[in-house]
This record gives C-alpha cells, structure tokens and sequence, in this order.
C-alpha cells in the first residue's frame, strides 16, 4: 500500500508541474472576460492536463472548459477523411475513383482527378471561395456544399493537372463531404454521427447546420478587439470545416486513433503516409493530416483558423503525445502556442 500511495503521489506532483507550465503558457493571455483557449495534453494515452481560459461568449461570460464546443474549422478534414476510408472499406468507394464516376454531370476536367487525389490536396480544384465573388453569399445566406460544387461544375478546367503540384483545397474536402452523401445515400453530418461520433462516444460532437441542428455549450469566435466575429459566407459548408467538438470528445478521438477503435492499423496506413505526386514526389500531406516532422520528432498534425475560430491538433505518435488548442479568437496562433505546450513537456 505505501508502494501505491508513493506512486500516486508522484503521479500527481508530475501532473501539477504539467498543469503549472500550462498555466504560465496560456493565463497571461486571457481574463475572466475575454474570448479565450482550451487545452489538453494527452501523454501515454491519458489524458494529463484539461484546462479552460477566458470565456465562451461575451454576452454570458460562461467559463471555457472541456465541454466547450469550438468550430475545429480545417481540423474537420480529419473526420471528412476518416468517414471516405469507412467507405472504402465498406467496398462503396474507391481511392482511384474519379470525380466524373461519381457526379456523372461533373464537367470533363474531373475525369482525371481522383477521390486520392482530394485526400491529399493534389486534386488541382479551383478554390470555390475565389468563385463566390458576385453572388448572393453573404453571413446571413452562406455558400451550402451543393452551390459551392454547383460553382466548381461550371468551370472548363483545373488550376493544375492532377497529381502534378500540391495546394491546399478547401474545395476538395468540401467535395469528399459530398461524396460521403452520395455514396452513402444519408446526409454528411448523418455518415458522421452514426459512423464516427456515437461509435466513439463522442456525444457533443456534431457537423453542424444551422437550423438543423444546436450546437449546446457553443463558444462564439471573436476577433482580437474582442468583438463577435462568429460567421462568414462560407461558414456554412461541411467537409472543409464544419465539425464542432470539444476536449472531452477529442480525448476519446485521440484515443480510438492510437486503438485503431474504427479501422485496423493496416487500413489506417494511408491516411498517415505522405502523398505522392506523379512524378513521385512526396507532399507532407495524408488524408487529413499534415506529416511533417518537428525538431526531428515524427509527427501528424492540422491547423484550423476560420472566422473567429485558431484550432491545433498536434500528435507525436512515438512520443505518445498529443497536444490539443482550441481556440474562439483569432489573434491566437493555436499552432504555434500547441508546440509551445510540446516544447515545454521535454
């Protein structure tokens, strides 16, 4: 018994000095009256610290804490991923799939871009928010995902010949949430609450839709006068960045990852190997995931920064360590204060 209680003991000194060093990090940032950050260290598959700064909103000034909901923003494109490879391995879908097997009016330019090639950001999509110019979106009438393809059908060509160059596309994930509808003959946020979110007990997780859905224990984002910054016109749209959550869900994400709760280690493989142009040049992108080592540490990662909304999620899988910022302000660098979080646990 003394053993036990001797390591206890130290386990909570250890956990107090992790919880003291996110305290120095994020409190000189943030008051009982500001917009602010939640955080989360996981470390060896527990999670060891879950910490709230600042407030959801300013009109109730509701403590941030690990129920919080934040818009995750481009984190989202993890899920939107995750939900194409059940689909393949359900035998409904294919990686080598193109576009025009798949929305058979898709204009011709799409026969060469591949479900892979949207995965890894190699598609060569127009931007469908260089395309909103003229029309009727606004923060009140956004852009929806069918208008948004609606836009990238009217178009006679890509930026780029598939496979030849990598550049970030929103516009590829908005069309994989898409995909997900059709092949699977239910809505997107549907796919991803019964596949993903209540599998994994993830139960204020949610894609949201205005008007269809709430968002409970929602953080509003704000910009860095500290002024309700919430919507934009193309806020609306799913599988670039429509997914809420919180750290409490995401600890249970982190968890079914390293598990291999919702696909084994060998069909998880791909989405944690770097794409390859055709000429076989690596890009340092997954399927909804950055891979791009730091300080020589293996790592997988994603950003997110929306309208009021800085998200990181920051895993070192040989390191056992994953680092969570989630932040509803956008004078925050959620990515650089989350390696500010790493640089400190060494």
């Amino acid at each position: 018994m003394k053993v036990l209680s001797a390591v206890f003991f130290a386990a909570g000194i250890a956990m107090a000095a992790d919880t003291a060093r996110i305290d120095n990090i994020f409190a000189p940032l943030t008051d009982a009256k500001s917009p602010g950050i939640a955080v989360m260290v996981r470390k060896n598959g527990e999670t060891i610290v879950q910490r709230g700064f600042g407030v959801r909103d300013l009109r109730t000034l509701t403590p941030i804490d690990a129920k919080t909901n934040f818009r995750l923003a481009s984190c989202t494109k993890q899920f939107t991923a995750m939900a194409i490879m059940l689909l393949v391995n359900d035998g409904k879908l294919r990686y080598s799939e193109p576009l025009t097997e798949i929305f058979s009016d898709f204009p011709e330019y799409g026969r060469t871009i591949t479900v892979r090639h949207l995965l890894t950001h190699t598609g060569g999509l127009p931007d469908y928010e260089d395309l909103m110019e003229g029309g009727p979106w606004t923060e009140s009438r956004q852009i929806q995902d069918d208008e948004a393809l609606a836009l990238l059908k009217k178009q006679s060509k890509p930026k780029f010949a598939a496979g030849t160059k990598w550049d970030y596309s929103n516009s590829g994930y908005v069309v994989l949430g898409l995909v997900v509808a059709k092949v699977s003959g239910i809505p997107f946020e549907e796919f991803l609450r019964r596949r993903i979110f209540t599998p994994l007990h993830m139960d204020r997780t949610l894609a949201y839709r205005k008007g269809k859905n709430e968002v409970g224990n929602r953080a509003f984002g704000h910009s860095k006068h500290d002024v309700e910054t919430d919507q934009s016109s193309s806020s609306a749209t799913l599988g670039d960045g429509g997914v809420y959550s919180n750290l409490e869900d995401l600890a249970k994400w982190d968890e079914a990852l390293n598990k291999y709760t919702l696909l084994p280690e060998a069909k998880m493989k791909p989405a944690w190997s770097a794409g390859q142009l055709a000429d076989g040049t690596e890009v340092g992108y997954g399927f909804g995931w950055f891979l791009e080592a730091y300080n020589s540490r293996p790592r997988m990662w994603h950003y997110g920064s929306t309208r009021g909304f800085s998200t990181a999620i920051q895993r070192f899988p040989t390191d056992k360590l994953t680092v969570v910022v989630l932040c509803n302000r956008t004078d925050l660098d959620a990515a650089k204060l989350a390696l500010q979080v790493v640089d400190s646990m060494r």
